[in-house]
């Protein structure tokens, strides 16, 4: 991609997201996540009436009469957008690749973060961390974020998403809406991957869902699920390179290949479902924008119930 496409696709990126927030009012919804942080406000003489769990049992014994300690809710909440951009990523049988698929997705989170007058940041990932910005304001911040997601050359081609949440628990020290986006393609079953994620990868997610509020957003693509009928194929690993040779003629091997795929999405699911985390699931074949709408109202009702 040269400078001047890459700043027209920032820059239709920016329009098209921009759009999508005026017109489905998604950052309405991001300030009924649940857990904001709470700051601590004042400590005064209880009243009857205030919570006794808000009891300073330490300054209570000092002073010899009760005393709670107020807090109130943070009115700033930063959001980090975790984006896998490994050499699977770069796939893309339609006319956009998974990476920009994401970067769509991730502006319109981030546009809609700022609109609610939150903080974003923003963590590049493949099998090493390949960039962390932290949490800041403003176009130009959110500008550079999609250029980034879109221009970044990563060093390596596998995918480590419990290395990458590691570091986010280690750099985050105040409670933070995370969204991974991922197309969870990290190679535990060869060229037709078959596995879910590994056991660190889900022991990672739960303890960040528990740190955080964690949503992961499964990117796919139409032709990870179906072949066509093509011929004698080589279908090949991006991430590790491996080969493997299909003849898509045959009706009994697009049937398996496509049994594979079902069956490996399926444990996923279940695996991210005994995490305890939110999943969105996008192909790169459909729009994106009321599936997130739905899911922003979901939570504001959760949150309210």
């Amino acid at each position: 991609m040269t400078l001047t496409d890459l700043l027209a696709t920032v820059h239709r990126i920016e329009v098209r997201t921009n759009r999508l927030v005026n017109d489905m009012m998604v950052g309405a919804y991001l300030s009924h996540f649940k857990g904001r942080g709470m700051d601590f406000e004042e400590l005064r003489e209880y009243i009857p009436g205030d919570e006794v769990r808000d009891i300073d049992w330490n300054v209570t014994y000092r002073m010899g009469r009760p005393f709670v300690k107020r807090y109130r809710e943070e009115r700033e909440l930063a959001m980090v957008l975790a984006v896998d951009i490994s050499a699977s990523s770069a796939f893309g049988s339609l006319n956009r690749s998974k990476r920009e698929f994401a970067a769509e997705i991730a502006g319109t989170l981030a546009i809609s973060a700022t609109r609610s007058s939150d903080k974003v940041a923003l963590l590049l990932f493949s099998d090493e961390v390949e960039l962390y910005l932290p949490p800041r304001k403003g176009r130009r911040h959110i500008l550079r974020l999609i250029r980034e997601m879109l221009e970044r050359q990563p060093r390596g081609r596998g995918t480590n998403i419990a290395g990458a949440l590691a570091f986010l628990n280690h750099v985050l020290h105040r409670r933070s809406i995370v969204f991974l986006l991922t197309d969870f393609l990290h190679s535990f079953g060869g060229a037709v991957a078959t596995a879910a994620p590994a056991r660190d990868t889900l022991q990672e997610l739960g303890l960040t869902n528990a740190r955080h509020d964690l949503v992961c957003i499964h990117l796919h693509d139409p032709r990870e699920s179906t072949l066509p009928r093509a011929g004698l194929l080589t279908v090949e690993d991006a991430e590790t390179g491996e080969l493997l040779e299909l003849d898509s003629n045959r009706l009994l091997v697009r049937e398996k290949f496509a049994q594979t795929n079902a069956e490996r999405l399926a444990e996923l699911d279940r695996a991210l479902r005994r995490a305890g985390v939110d999943t969105l699931s996008f192909s790169t074949a459909e729009p994106f924008a009321q599936t997130l709408q739905a899911f922003f109202e979901t939570r504001r009702t959760r949150r309210r119930g």
